[in-house]
């Protein structure tokens, strides 16, 4: 018997997990190859797309970084128990044959269901199909499983984003089901864009809304078995596991430490004495699977029958808040520690707390410096996305300003007390309390994996890279000589005045830039 409860729980058992190509769905599979070394089999849905199919897309998957550290173990053979189901969960009956269907109803004990379209702009009707009608059909696949311990879905803290202080239960729908799904299935993509604004009422998008009705098609089949809701935040690179900063997704902090390492990404709108709610990975996925555990006893505790509903928030603003005033003066010190040798200038990141601030300095820093990058490297034979990028980031503010500069409480209280419930080993094996992150550390190591696992940089060059960003340093120290040079002769031309008087009048220059 296993000195771990919770390992003990998943020895033997078979595992459903969608979503398990994702950033969530390919840790939840490490984590549980990695310390459960009895877990049954592991069956994802996975899709064929792009003219591979899932068994390719299989083996693309265990080449996946997330393994680095699994492979450094010699675990390897564990591999053999994942199993390909193909299917998608935005097609009926999430589009799996009847024979592999079968093979779930009489095999499955776990169901881990965390595919979603994440996209904030994406269309009522895709994200209905998906988030709603795709979290319907895995409950309905799971009332036909025969020996179902437990499901657990993977929603979000922001699905009551249109309240800031959020507890961990269910709220009231914010509409029927049945008519948001009628809707989108017999009206057009415009039709439907019209009406958005009255049927989603104060959900700031189509993200939130949808993710919210699908909360209830988990608590409507909760009396039938074991059913948690986990709702993180925004998920970040890894604290402890698999490796310290390990990320392989370009969200959050993640995506905007990409571009400020290349350069590309100076001025970023973010109000520095907010609290942003970030979670890492590991902590995320093992509230996942302890979730998955509790339940399951607290239906033995009930007598064989489910207990009530589970919800537990995977956050940290309420206990361990994070603002980024405590970085304010590190970030850019952590990008020079760990710098880029494909940087095309010298990081310098500063963040800005309007919209229209940042739009003002989004000119000078993004728009123009971008434009002459993208001429380069258009005349070199390379593709130009700078200029792409930055208006795709300028047309996105709006819709993306309440999540920006809103601060959002969420109360994670029934989580930790579930953390104090665990045996001490499970506490160590599987932590979900964050009390022990230093975010300061956790932010270096996170740069550091960013470097390594988005930009895919090596660590071996990382001496070549701290010379070319000491080089940097010189060519942007003599170009903002240059530029403030050039406002000095401006401002004599312009005006007509002396050159001593146009030094007094530069330093006013260079305080109005500074707040750009």
């Amino acid at each position: 018997m296993s000195s771990s409860p919770i390992t003990a729980f998943y020895e033997g058992r078979n595992v459903f997990i969608t979503g398990a190509t994702g950033f969530v769905g390919v840790t939840i599979v490490e984590k549980l190859l990695r310390d459960v070394p009895n877990v049954g089999t592991l069956y994802l849905l996975m899709r064929a797309k792009k003219g591979k199919s899932v068994q390719e897309r299989l083996e693309e998957l265990k080449k996946n970084s997330v393994f680095d550290r699994f492979k450094e173990l010699k675990l390897e053979a564990r591999l053999s128990k994942i199993v390909p189901i193909e299917g998608d969960v935005g097609l009926d009956h999430l589009g799996i044959s009847p024979k592999d269907r079968q093979t779930l109803i009489d095999n499955v004990n776990v169901v881990f269901h965390s595919a979603a379209t994440l996209d904030f702009f994406q269309s009522l009707k895709e994200t209905t199909n998906i988030n709603l009608r795709g979290t319907r059909r895995v409950v309905e696949l799971c009332q036909q499983l025969r020996q179902l311990d437990a499901l657990v879905h993977v929603s979000s803290a922001y699905v009551n984003a249109y309240i800031t202080e959020v507890e961990e239960k269910l709220y009231p729908l914010p509409d029927d089901p049945e008519k948001i799904i009628q809707l989108s299935e017999t009206l057009s993509d415009d039709a439907l864009k019209e009406l958005e604004p009255k049927l989603l009422k104060d959900h700031p998008n189509t993200y939130t809304f949808t993710k919210h009705l699908a909360e209830h098609e988990v608590a409507n089949t909760a009396s039938r078995f074991p059913c948690g809701i986990v709702r993180p935040s925004m998920i970040t690179a890894a604290w402890k596991e698999p490796i310290p900063g390990w990320t392989i997704s370009k969200n959050g902090p993640q995506g905007f430490f990409m571009g400020a390492s290349k350069g590309i990404l100076r001025r970023l709108p973010l109000d520095p004495s907010i609290i942003m709610d970030y979670i890492p990975i590991d902590v995320v996925v093992n509230g996942i699977i302890t979730t998955g555990y509790y339940v399951n006893t607290l239906k033995a505790k009930n007598g064989g029958r489910p207990a009530e509903l589970q919800i537990f928030h995977l956050t940290s603003s309420t206990y361990k808040p994070f603002r980024f005033e405590f970085l304010a003066d590190k970030i850019n010190t952590y990008l020079h520690e760990y710098p880029l040798n494909s940087a095309v200038w010298y990081p310098n990141l500063r963040l800005v707390k309007s919209l229209f601030l940042f739009r003002l300095s989004a000119i000078l820093f993004h728009f123009i410096p971008g434009f002459f990058l993208d001429l380069v490297t258009k005349i070199s034979g390379g593709r130009p996305i700078l200029m792409r990028l930055h208006k795709n980031v300028w047309n996105s503010l709006n819709t993306l300003e309440r999540f920006i500069f809103t601060e959002w409480h969420f109360d994670s209280k029934r989580l930790l007390a579930l953390s104090k419930t665990l045996d001490i080993a499970d506490r160590k094996k599987f932590f979900i309390d964050i009390g022990e992150l230093a975010w300061d550390e956790y932010f270096s190591n996170t740069i550091m994996g960013v470097r390594q696992y988005l930009s895919k940089e090596s660590p071996k060059n990382l001496d070549k890279a701290r010379r070319k960003d000491k080089i940097l340093l010189g060519m942007h120290v003599a170009l903002q000589l240059l530029f403030y040079y050039g406002v000095f002769k401006l401002i004599i031309a312009v005006t007509g005045i002396t050159n001593a008087k146009a030094a007094l009048i530069l330093p006013i220059f260079y305080y109005l830039f500074g707040l750009l």
